[in-house]
């Protein structure tokens, strides 16, 4: 069936935006107003410029649908999905540029009652080499949380993401050099819950390329958060699907942890590119020390995860690196696939292919606490018919425990679960 989630009021303003140009028409740009003032239309979206202040106020967005089924190998455990389709995301992205020093950039998900606001922040670029960056963005921690969902090789990150925190309101300082970069910043809650209530976390990420062509690269990252939390800020948790936001429930989950003082993340990265191939691996741990009065003592909890994954593009040009971002603390990371002008369907082409693999793993189980275990291998297929236009077939695997605080609706004892999942992307 499908859900309420897939607004089609949403998807139809998306799409008569957005296929223009995924759909092959030459770009347009309008003449000069009385001010100098250009609008353009191409597939990176709606762009107005103005010559004098050097002006640039670009309208993008993306929309990403999903679809598909799953199933429990164990009887009598709940519905997998509720919505066998849905809206993932329904993204709108204004970016504003004041001359070369000043990036002002907001992202909006209609798709998400809990969390709409995503990056939300503003960035200076005055010094050599940096930026400086105050508002709403991700926390510098794992290569493949750092990559945008357009470009992540699935239609999913790993399981071990759910050991990487959601974007924070936060200040942030990033330098780079020809081929190393380093990023810090202290960062409270999120914005769309009141930037304030989840302790105050500091945060650093720090990579080098010791290879870094146009046809190879290797990257090697290090990334650590240590958060403190006061009694007043609430219960903590971690928890995971399997792969497809369409599940109705986390199938590992710690439910709440009230008496998580400091919590400490550290992540390391290794990412190797030649031409059309891509592998990428990383692992994380996470550990949760309790609040202590005086004369108390307590242990803490320890959880990991990690992931390795490799793709090859079929018939086109590899992913290429992008040592750093426009604005916040998205430095060195994979791009998506580009498409020629000659493979575009819509210029008699037949697209570029993408072929993908995955393991990934999380335990959230320690020291008598158990808040499960998953494992699971994704096969992914993705086509490019167009620059902003990409579907993706994924088949995931995946071996549960479920942990204490789903007992009551997975039980105690393994399953196992199969996952067949597409999205329909589009982005602009």
């Amino acid at each position: 069936m499908i859900g309420t989630r897939t607004a089609p009021a949403i998807l139809a303003a998306s799409l008569a935006l957005a296929v223009p140009a995924g759909a092959g028409e030459d770009a347009f740009e309008g003449m000069a107003g009385p001010y100098g003032e250009r609008l353009r239309y191409d597939a990176k979206g709606l762009t107005l410029t103005f010559p004098e202040p050097d002006v640039g106020l670009q309208i993008g967005g993306r929309l990403h649908i999903d679809g598909g089924t799953a199933g429990f190998s164990r009887p009598n455990l709940p519905e997998a999905f509720p919505d066998n389709v849905a809206v993932r995301r329904a993204w709108i992205e204004p970016t504003l540029t004041i001359g070369r020093d000043w990036v002002i950039a907001f992202q909006y998900d209609f798709a998400d009652p809990m969390l709409p606001i995503n990056d939300a922040l503003v960035a200076w670029k005055g010094l050599p080499d940096t930026i400086l960056t105050l508002g709403n963005m991700k926390e510098p921690f794992s290569l493949e949380w750092l990559q945008s969902n357009n470009d992540t090789l699935f239609v999913e990150r790993s399981v071990a993401n759910a050991l990487v925190p959601e974007r924070r309101f936060g200040v942030a300082a990033g330098h780079h050099g020809q081929a190393w970069t380093a990023v810090a910043g202290v960062f409270g809650n999120a914005a769309s819950n009141g930037i304030a209530g989840d302790g105050v976390a500091v945060a650093a990420r720090a990579t080098v390329a010791p290879i870094m062509t146009a046809d190879e690269t290797l990257h090697l990252g290090l990334a650590g958060i240590v958060r403190n939390r006061s009694r007043s800020d609430g219960a903590f948790s971690f928890s995971s699907p399997a792969g497809a936001f369409l599940f109705t429930r986390p199938l590992v989950d710690t439910g709440d942890l009230p008496d998580a003082a400091t919590v400490s993340r550290l992540g390391a990265e290794l990412a190797y590119r030649r031409g059309p191939l891509l592998v990428q691996a990383e692992y994380i741990r996470a550990a949760l020390q309790p609040f202590r009065g005086p004369g108390q003592s307590g242990s803490g909890l320890d959880f990991q995860g990690g992931y390795i994954e490799a793709a090859l593009v079929l018939n086109g040009e590899g992913r290429g690196y992008a040592l750093t971002p426009q604005s916040g603390t998205t430095y060195a990371t994979f791009r998506g696939v580009t498409v020629p002008e000659a493979q575009r369907v819509s210029r008699g082409g037949i697209g570029v292919f993408e072929l993908a693999a995955r393991y990934s793993a999380v335990d959230l189980n320690a020291r008598g606490f158990r808040g499960g275990r998953e494992r699971d291998v994704t096969l992914g297929l993705s086509w490019y018919p167009e620059p902003n236009l990409r579907l993706i077939g994924n088949v995931i695997h995946g071996r549960v425990q479920p942990g204490e605080a789903q007992s009551e609706t997975l039980g105690t004892a393994p399953f196992s679960v199969d996952t067949v999942i597409a999205r329909l992307q589009i982005y602009w």
